[in-house]
C-alpha cells in the first residue's frame, strides 16, 4: 500500500548511520517521510541531522541482539528497514547473531506493530555457500519471510560511492603498494551497484512500489571481473600498477593472519565468497526483480568513480611533480 502523505509516516532505519544507511536517509528525507534511525550509537548519528528538515531525522539507540530494543525502535512506524550487517566478526558481534537473528527480530517487531519491512540482504546470500557471511545472509532471508512473508527483501551487489569500502580500498592501497593482488586470478565477476540507485530502489519499496514477498536483486548496468575492476580503478586515479595473480590457497593463508587486524584487509571468509559470481540471476532479470525493473536507470562507474577517487589521483600527480 502506497502512503498517500509521507509526512504522516513514520520509518525506522536500524543500521542508518552507515555507508548505505546514510543515502537512504537521504532518499526518505526528499520523499517527507519522518525519519527514525535506530543504531547501536545515537551519539555517531548525528551527521544525518543535515540531510533533512528540522525535527525529520532523529536516532534512538537499538541493538538487533536485544529484542527490546529492537521492539521500542520499531513504535509508532509503518515502515522498518533493516540495513544492519557485519563484513567480519569481532566480539559478539557474529554473523549468525547480527545477520539472521538480528533481521528475524525486525521482522517480529514489524508484526507487533502492523509494520511493513524491507530487508537488504546482499547478491551471493546462499545457504549452501562455504561463507559463513553468505550462509548468514541467506538464514536471514528465511526467518524474515518465515516471520513476515510479505516481506521486500533487496540484494545488492558491492556498493560503489563516496567512502565505499572497495574501489576506496584499493586505491589507496595502489597509492602504497607497486602492485595489487588478483585473488583466484581476478576472473570473478561483479556487477556494482552505486550507492544512490540502491537508495532509491528502498525508498520506492517503502513508497509502496515493489512486490511484497518479493526478492529483488541491485546490480549496475555491467558485468565486470575482479581484474576489470581493478583496472578501471587505476585509469580513473592515472596509476599503473601490476596485478599480481594470486591462487586462493595463498590469499586465504594470508588473510588467516590479516584478519586479526581492527579492521581486516582480507578475512579467510571473503576469500570463500570470492570464488562466486557476485552478479543479478536470470531468475531476477526475468522477472522485473532489479533495478531496471522499479524504474530506476542505474549509474555507471565511469560517470561516478572519478568524483570520489579524484583525491588518490590529486595525490600521483604531486607526488611525481615533486619526486
Amino acid at each position: 500500500m502506497t502512503a498517500h502523505n509521507p509526512s504522516d509516516t513514520l520509518v525506522t532505519v536500524y543500521g542508518g548511520s552507515g555507508f548505505l544507511g546514510r543515502h537512504v536517509v537521504r532518499a526518505l528525507a526528499q520523499r517527507n517521510y519522518r525519519i527514525r534511525v535506530a543504531v547501536r550509537r545515537p551519539d555517531l548519528a548525528f551527521h544525518l541531522q543535515p540531510l533533512g528538515k528540522v525535527g525529520q531525522i532523529h536516532a534512538v539507540q537499538a541493538n538487533l541482539r536485544y529484542a527490546s530494543s529492537v521492539q521500542a525502535a520499531a513504535r509508532d512506524a509503518k515502515v522498518l528497514i533493516n540495513l544492519v550487517g557485519i563484513l567480519f566478526e569481532r566480539g559478539r558481534q557474529r554473523f549468525d547473531a547480527v545477520h539472521a537473528l538480528g533481521a528475524e527480530q525486525v521482522a517480529l517487531a514489524a508484526n507487533t506493530h502492523g509494520a511493513r519491512l524491507v530487508h537488504v540482504s546482499a547478491i551471493g546470500a546462499d545457504e549452501a555457500s562455504p561463507a559463513r557471511y553468505a550462509r548468514s545472509k541467506a538464514a536471514a532471508e528465511r526467518l524474515v519471510l518465515a516471520a513476515q512473508p510479505q516481506a521486500v527483501i533487496m540484494r545488492p551487489s558491492i556498493l560503489f560511492g563516496p567512502e565505499d569500502d572497495f574501489f576506496n580500498r584499493f586505491a589507496s592501497m595502489a597509492t602504497m603498494s607497486p602492485a595489487l593482488p588478483l585473488i583466484g586470478g581476478g576472473n570473478t565477476r561483479f556487477q556494482p551497484a552505486f550507492v544512490g540507485d540502491v537508495a532509491g530502489a528502498i525508498a520506492d519499496a517503502v513508497d509502496g512500489k515493489a512486490r511484497g514477498g518479493a526478492i529483488y536483486e541491485l546490480g549496475g548496468p555491467e558485468v565486470r571481473t575482479f581484474k576489470e575492476l581493478l583496472q578501471l580503478m587505476l585509469a580513473t586515479i592515472e596509476r599503473k600498477r601490476l596485478l599480481v595473480p594470486f591462487p586462493y590457497w595463498l590469499a586465504k593463508l594470508q588473510a588467516m593472519a590479516l584478519q586479526f587486524l581492527p579492521v581486516p584487509l582480507l578475512t579467510p571468509d571473503q576469500v570463500d565468497m570470492l570464488r562466486v559470481d557476485n552478479v543479478v540471476s536470470e531468475a531476477a532479470l526475468a522477472d522485473g526483480r532489479t533495478l531496471q525493473g522499479l524504474g530506476i536507470m542505474p549509474e555507471t562507474m565511469e560517470a561516478i568513480l572519478p568524483s570520489y577517487l579524484w583525491r588518490f589521483r590529486k595525490a600521483g600527480q604531486f607526488h611525481n611533480r615533486t619526486a
